[in-house]
C-alpha cells in the first residue's frame, strides 16, 4: 500500500468531497494553493486574521445550506471565536430544533515539543467537550484523519478535529481506494492481557514503544487509540480493563478535568470493569501548567515514554504514587 504523509492525506480527503459537493467552501487564513488551484477562490477563501468573524461566517454559510471547512490552525486561535463556539456552534442545531442543519468542519493544532511556547501549545479538547452539540475527533495516523474527514465531510453536526503539530509530515499507509472510518469507534493498535494503556494523539505513539520495552520485561500491554472523543467508544475500553484489570491513560493535555479523568471516570462508574480491577487506574498527563518556551522545560511539562514506563511498572506492581 503507497505510503503518504498525515496532511497530504487531510488535503485528499477535502478534495474528494469538494468535487462531490460544489457547495463546499475552505476559509483559512492561510492559503491553500492545492484547494484553490482546482476549485477557485470563491471556494476557497483566504480570510483576514479574524477568527471571530470567519467562524461566525462558516456557521452562517452552514445554515443557508452551504458545507464549510474552517482551518483555525493552531488551537489557541481559537479562543478568540469562543462566543461563536460556546454560543452559536454548538447550541444552534438545538436552538431551532433540529429543523436546520450546520455541517461545518473545524480544524486545530494542538500539542506540545516544538518550543512553540505558552500561546501557540496548548490540547484544549476538554474544553470543547464541555460543550454540548460538538463531535470531537483527534486523528493520530494519516489513514485515520483522511477516513474521518471523509466521515466529517458528510455529517451534518459540526465536528472539530484535533491534530497534533507533529503529524504534518508524518508517513502512514493510506488506501487509493474510497473509505471511511465511523465516528465512535476506537482502535486497538496493540492486544495484551496485562495492562490496558488508553492513549490520546501523540502518546499512541509513545505507548507502542513503551509496550516494545515492556514485553521484555514481560508485561503485555493493550493499546486503544479513540480516535473519537464525542462519541467516545467506551465500550471497547471497559471490555479491554475488565480483562486486563489494569488501566492507564496517556494524554499530552493537562491532566485535571481531562479527557483522562473521563475516561477513568468511565471505568470506576461500570460494575464489571471496576469489579475487575487489580489496581487503582492511573494516568500521565501534562502537567497543569502553561507549556514553557524552554524545550529542556517543556519536555519536564509533557509526558513521555519514560513517565508512561514508570506509571505502568508502579501499576504492576500494585501501587501507584
Amino acid at each position: 500500500m503507497r505510503e503518504i504523509t498525515y496532511e497530504q492525506a487531510a488535503l485528499e480527503a477535502l478534495q474528494e468531497a469538494f468535487r462531490e459537493n460544489p457547495r463546499m467552501v475552505h476559509l483559512a487564513t492561510d492559503p491553500f494553493p492545492e484547494m484553490a488551484k482546482e476549485f477557485g477562490d470563491k471556494r476557497v477563501r483566504v480570510t483576514p486574521i479574524c477568527e471571530s468573524t470567519f467562524v461566525g461566517s462558516a456557521i452562517g454559510l452552514a445554515g443557508s445550506g452551504y458545507r464549510t471547512v474552517v482551518n483555525i490552525r493552531m488551537a489557541t486561535f481559537g479562543f478568540v471565536a469562543a462566543d461563536q463556539f460556546i454560543n452559536h456552534m454548538s447550541k444552534i442545531t438545538y436552538m431551532f430544533g433540529g429543523q436546520a442543519k450546520f455541517p461545518i468542519l473545524v480544524r486545530m493544532q494542538v500539542g506540545a515539543g516544538k518550543s512553540a511556547a505558552a500561546q501557540h501549545s496548548i490540547s484544549p479538547y476538554a474544553m470543547y467537550a464541555q460543550m454540548p452539540g460538538l463531535k470531537l475527533i483527534l486523528p493520530s495516523t494519516p489513514y485515520d484523519i483522511k477516513g474521518l474527514f471523509r466521515t466529517a465531510l458528510r455529517e451534518n453536526n459540526p465536528v472539530i478535529s484535533f491534530e497534533h503539530m507533529d503529524f504534518g509530515m508524518m508517513k502512514g499507509e493510506v488506501p487509493e481506494a474510497e473509505y471511511s472510518i465511523p465516528f465512535g469507534q476506537a482502535r486497538i493498535w496493540r492486544e495484551g492481557t496485562d495492562v490496558t494503556i488508553v492513549a490520546l494523539a501523540r502518546m499512541a505513539h509513545l505507548s507502542m514503544q513503551a509496550a516494545a520495552e515492556l514485553t521484555r520485561e514481560g508485561i503485555s500491554a493493550e493499546i486503544i487509540e479513540p480516535r473519537t472523543l464525542i462519541p467516545l467508544d467506551k465500550q471497547t475500553i471497559l471490555k479491554s480493563v475488565a480483562r486486563t484489570g489494569r488501566l492507564v491513560v496517556a494524554d499530552e493535555a493537562c491532566q485535571t478535568c481531562s479527557l483522562a479523568s473521563e475516561i477513568l471516570a468511565s471505568v470506576v462508574e461500570d460494575r464489571t470493569a471496576f469489579g475487575r480491577l487489580k489496581a487503582p487506574p492511573a494516568r500521565v498527563c501534562g502537567l497543569d501548567l502553561p507549556i514553557p518556551f524552554s524545550p529542556p522545560m517543556e519536555k519536564f511539562v509533557v509526558p513521555d515514554e519514560e513517565k508512561l514506563l514508570k506509571t505502568i511498572r508502579a501499576l504492576m506492581d500494585n501501587v501507584v504514587g
